[in-house]
């Protein structure tokens, strides 16, 4: 009989790893250097400038099965891209609230290795029949932490060992660069909220640095909270910087019909679409 291995993230709920390990390919590296490159010129986040904080944002689906990679349209406001988030209550810092994102580059959407991250990643994860009846949502964050003068500290959100909300999430080191902190910690559920100083030592279960590009982890939200400490200005000259993108991943359900918000009646804010 076949034994079928559980990963450590099925039986876990985290794992910490180089994507390398994963997937490699002839031209990897030259993909690499082009999305070093997308990051140079990331945007600053509008809803925290204050945190040194930059990012774009891209929506795909995924197809079950074929894990045929699919961007969704973009909204354009006034000539530019954008793409809308929303994290329910789970992100403290906006309960509730539609964030919109600068939509990544077409070339960033057309890299080899950031469609083979999607696809890999995918693969890793673990649904119920009835979700995988439906094609999967794949959010592709780029998000820079950068930091020019003693002194400066950039800030990830939420600052504090938290869940995202989507069952997945992946995070791949793309650049680190003359910083220091940017602690990453995996730890339990009833600690979300707080700092990973602040509760017991053995309730965490693993602490580590991304330090090279590629350096990889991946939760399953139920089972874990994790949390990125904030990141400082380095001893050399220059910016510092520690440049990562995420990848999380949410079911398109068949849903009750009795929670269709579109089957209510009211018709004055229904779209066309």
């Amino acid at each position: 009989m076949e034994v079928i291995a559980v990963s450590q993230l099925k039986e876990a709920g985290y794992e910490y790893y180089h994507f390398k390990d994963k997937i490699d390919y002839p031209g990897i590296d030259d993909d690499l250097a082009a999305l070093q490159h997308a990051f140079d010129n990331l945007p600053a986040d509008e809803y925290a400038p204050h945190l040194n904080r930059y990012r774009r944002y891209g929506r795909a689906l995924v197809m079950p099965g074929t894990h045929e990679v699919t961007w969704l349209p973009e909204t354009w406001v006034d000539g530019h891209a954008y793409y809308e988030y929303f994290q329910g209550s789970f992100n403290p810092e906006y309960v509730g609230e539609y964030r919109r994102f600068p939509a990544l580059w077409q070339c960033s959407m057309e890299n080899r290795l950031l469609r083979e991250m999607i696809r890999q990643d995918f693969r890793e994860t673990f649904w119920t029949r009835e979700d995988a009846l439906m094609p999967f949502h794949a959010g592709v964050h780029f998000v820079k932490l950068k930091v020019e003068n003693p002194g400066d500290v950039a800030v990830s959100s939420p600052n504090t060992l938290h869940q995202d909300g989507e069952p997945f999430t992946f995070a791949h080191l793309i650049r680190r660069n003359n910083i220091s902190g940017g602690l990453n910690a995996i730890s339990v559920p009833r600690h979300r909220g707080k700092m990973p100083a602040d509760i017991p030592q053995d309730d965490i279960k693993q602490s580590f640095y991304l330090d090279k590009p590629l350096e990889s982890y991946s939760v399953y939200d139920p089972l874990v909270t994790h949390y990125v400490g904030d990141v400082e200005k380095g001893e050399t000259d220059g910016p510092g910087e520690r440049s990562a993108i995420l990848i999380d991943y949410q079911p398109t359900v068949i849903a009750d019909p009795d929670q269709i918000r579109s089957t209510r009646g009211n018709t004055d804010f229904m779209i066309y679409v």
